[in-house]
């Protein structure tokens, strides 16, 4: 009686610390989703570990084609702040198809159409997105490598039998036989051959230890895709079928899989069960044999898993494309036009999504720019503010402006270079270089290139300088191309006033300091700065005089004169 009653004591208890947790998981779930709705648009909050940071451009990594933008661009506009400003995802299909979208300026104006359809389906029902972003959120990520990094490397495994095992196992059905014969004979065998099948146990298990992550994800993969399509979106019909077909193709694997998924270490964890699970495997290897089957089903349907990480990540990416504009005071939907004539790029109220308060300018042309205005005066932000929106634009259907309309561009930029250390090339070496691919890249694309230049050849001497990229430029006013350049040396306002429009950034000077305004003025700059920041920064006054004089002597003379 007492041992019932002891027994009955301890699955009340036992019932009672399921039931506990099992509430507490359940809260824990109704807080996200209640989050899910209220922080809609709020500030992404994630921390980015380099690991992390390799693995989230995985996608991109197995899905380069011509005229994506290139890594130069991506650096030269401080791209991976611009993804972690718009990451509201939460799984590694939607981070990666995120990260792979805003280097994909290929879209055609059709799909940018039913992207725009999905954004606004989700903006319009926050009940299905808030289901998707949960089912999102299950999902979750790889871990320290991306998934394509497993795919990449099965062929390590190489071609993995099962005969072995199956071989092995049929063995005790003799030795099982015989025990009512030769019970002493048949107990050795079998004690040998569980022996045996122990110690290749832990050397096989180690080997395919490493994609045991990736299949479980692969699992998940599959049944969050099956659960998204439960959900009501008309405007992912589409992709809603084509979800199903790779469901049905590849839910096949999860029938027993999940001999594989437990960690193989539960023989000391104490709970009962897993400890008998354990002992199963290690005796007749059921999750080895089910992993080589997965195996050479994954390996058969390696397209089918790449289609569905994009079906995923593309619907995932839409919402979070809604959720950056929520979070935006101002944001426009561009208009893209389709014409192989030489059009128009405008741009109205245009600001950097990085910059808090920012100040918000217009701009209308047909040609070139060419930019002037003293240090710190805004020219480079205001080239990378353009360069973003076209790449906003042509990407994420979404612009940091009022309004934006302009032709689909091919997009290139030659702004943050640096010396190369790997190469050993200097500082003008690396900006030439980059420079001719912008020509080359005109002479190949079949759309417009769209280009950003900061400083031309800066890194040589002023007299080349100046001619050099007189000349670059000029050829980069060809019709194929919409260049927009800065530059300090006021000389090539004149030289090629026939070819740019003038447009300049100026900066006021009151009681001893320096205001600038950031606002785009059209005509070149009339004002320098350099030798009176000198004189605020509290330089000798004898230097600023002479300084002064000397620049002002070359001005009227054209000459230097000796110091």
């Amino acid at each position: 009686m007492e041992i019932i009653m002891f027994l009955a004591a301890m699955l009340l208890f036992l019932f009672v610390i399921y039931g506990h947790e099992a509430y507490k998981a359940k809260k824990r779930e109704q807080q996200f989703i209640e989050s899910l709705y209220q922080d809609y648009g709020k500030l992404p909050d994630k921390e980015y570990s380099p690991e992390r940071y390799v693995r989230i451009a995985s996608y991109y990594k197995n899905h380069i084609e011509d005229g994506q933008i290139d890594d130069i661009t991506w650096n030269d506009l401080n791209m991976d702040d611009i993804f972690k400003r718009i990451n509201y995802t939460f799984s590694a299909s939607g981070e990666e198809y995120l990260y792979y979208t805003l280097r994909n300026i290929n879209r055609s104006k059709q799909e940018l159409i039913h992207l725009e359809e999905v954004v606004k389906f989700f903006e319009e029902h926050p009940d299905e997105r808030v289901k998707i972003q949960f089912l999102m959120s299950r999902l979750g990520h790889t871990g320290k490598y991306s998934l394509y990094d497993y795919l990449d490397n099965l062929d390590y495994l190489g071609e993995r039998s099962s005969r072995k095992h199956i071989l092995m196992d049929l063995l005790y059905i003799p030795l099982l036989l015989l025990m009512p014969f030769r019970f002493s004979l048949a107990m050795m065998g079998i004690i040998v051959l569980i022996i045996y099948n122990m110690v290749s146990y832990f050397k096989e298990k180690g080997e395919i230890e490493p994609y045991i992550i990736s299949f479980a994800y692969i699992m998940r993969l599959i049944d969050t895709a099956k659960k998204m399509t439960a959900v009501a979106v008309p405007t992912c019909s589409n992709e809603w079928q084509e979800i199903k077909q790779c469901v049905r193709v590849l839910d096949g694997m999860k029938r027993g899989s999940f001999w594989v998924f437990t960690t193989g270490k539960n023989a000391t964890s104490g709970n009962p069960l897993d400890m008998i699970l354990d002992y199963l495997k290690m005796i007749f290897h059921v999750d080895l044999i089910k992993f080589n089957k997965m195996l050479s089903q994954l390996q058969l349907h390696l397209k089918d898993i790449d289609s569905l990480i994009t079906l995923v990540g593309y619907v995932e990416s839409a919402i979070a494309i809604g959720a950056l504009r929520a979070s935006l005071e101002e944001y426009s939907v561009p208009e893209l036009l389709e014409t192989e004539t030489k059009d128009i790029l405008s741009i109205k109220d245009a600001y950097h999504l990085l910059i808090e308060n920012p100040v918000k300018n217009n701009i209308t042309t047909d040609r070139g720019v060419l930019l002037t205005g003293s240090n710190a005066s805004g020219k480079s932000t205001f080239l990378k503010t353009v360069a973003l929106n076209a790449i906003l634009a042509q990407t994420i259907h979404t612009c940091t402006a009022s309004e934006y309309r302009a032709p689909f561009f091919a997009i290139y930029s030659s702004m943050s270079l640096r010396d190369s250390i790997d190469s050993g090339e200097s500082y003008y070496i690396v900006e030439i270089k980059a420079l001719k691919r912008i020509l080359d890249a005109a002479e190949q694309s079949d759309r417009r290139v769209l280009c950003f230049v900061d400083e031309v050849l800066r890194g040589t001497n002023t007299v080349e300088r100046i001619a050099a990229s007189t000349q670059i430029l000029l050829s980069l006013a060809a019709d194929n191309i919409l260049c927009f350049a800065a530059t300090h040396d006021i000389e090539m306002t004149e030289l090629l006033k026939d070819f740019y429009e003038n447009y300049h950034f100026e900066e006021d000077i009151r009681e001893g300091d320096v205001f600038f305004n950031y606002r785009l003025m059209q005509g070149k700059a009339v004002t320098r700065n350099a030798i009176k920041l000198l004189e605020i920064m509290g330089y000798d006054a004898a230097i600023i005089e002479k300084a002064t004089v000397q620049a002002q002597r070359f001005v009227t003379t054209g000459n230097w004169e000796p110091v």
